[in-house]
């Protein structure tokens, strides 16, 4: 195994929020960070506050939900940096108004919903996983929600959970993909956390809400693959 210093991670939807947390804790642990989101004034702001705390991290343009802007930052991560080691995929959205009943919701919000939050992880993953076995080690980090547990399926909410749902299946079925190397993929809930999304009455901060995640992230050979997490702990899909 590489020192850290020379491990590459790339975190979605990161100027802000969670992912932003989850770039400054990576960046803390010495990874070299790929700082990515999809309005290049707010990630390019986001980034230089990193950047200003002497963090090594660089931003990239990303629209996950465009296979132009994911190639485009495929070719820079290949020319910049040789490879990647960690992939976070953290963009997601969770539309206004979309917190009604199952029976109400419209299938435009559920296709764009599904297009961020489950196509575009697909895409990532069918992207950048090749860099990862070139070099026969990769950790991916999918974060997930509590929402999308089947043990916690509820009525509201449905284009999220249904989203969050496919992701978790989609996490397993990635991890059972890979043969060979050390390659380990996982889905996380980070919990109700103090975001834009989660709101100011939520129970967790940005710090909390990254810690699992970036533990995902860096675990050593021999982890676990094809799980859900929470707190450091596997939890039912």
């Amino acid at each position: 195994m590489t020192n850290n210093k020379k491990r590459i991670a790339l975190v979605t939807g990161a100027n802000r929020g969670i992912g932003f947390e989850v770039c400054r804790q990576l960046g803390r642990l010495g990874y070299q960070v790929i700082l990515t989101a999809r309005d290049p004034v707010k990630g390019q702001a986001a980034a230089q506050v990193l950047v200003e705390e002497g963090l090594p991290v660089v931003f990239h343009q990303l629209d996950v939900t465009s296979e132009e802007s994911i190639v485009s930052l495929r070719r820079f991560v290949v020319y910049k940096f040789h490879r990647l080691d960690v992939l976070v995929n953290n963009a997601a959205i969770f539309l206004k108004g979309e917190d009604g009943s199952v029976m109400s919701l419209s299938l435009d919000t559920l296709r764009r919903t599904l297009e961020t939050n489950t196509f575009a992880v697909l895409h990532m993953c069918q992207v950048f996983l090749p860099l990862m076995k070139k070099h026969a080690y990769g950790r991916v980090v999918n974060v997930s929600s509590d929402m999308g547990q089947h043990a916690n399926m509820r009525n509201m909410s449905a284009a999220y959970r249904l989203s969050k749902d496919a992701l978790n299946a989609l996490t397993q079925m990635i991890a059972d993909s890979i043969q060979d190397g050390d390659i380990q993929v996982n889905s996380v809930h980070p919990g109700w956390v103090r975001t834009d999304m989660g709101g100011a009455s939520a129970l967790r901060s940005t710090e909390q809400g990254a810690d699992t995640i970036v533990w995902l992230g860096t675990l050593p050979p021999g982890g676990p693959t094809g799980g859900f997490f929470e707190e450091r702990k596997r939890i039912d899909w």
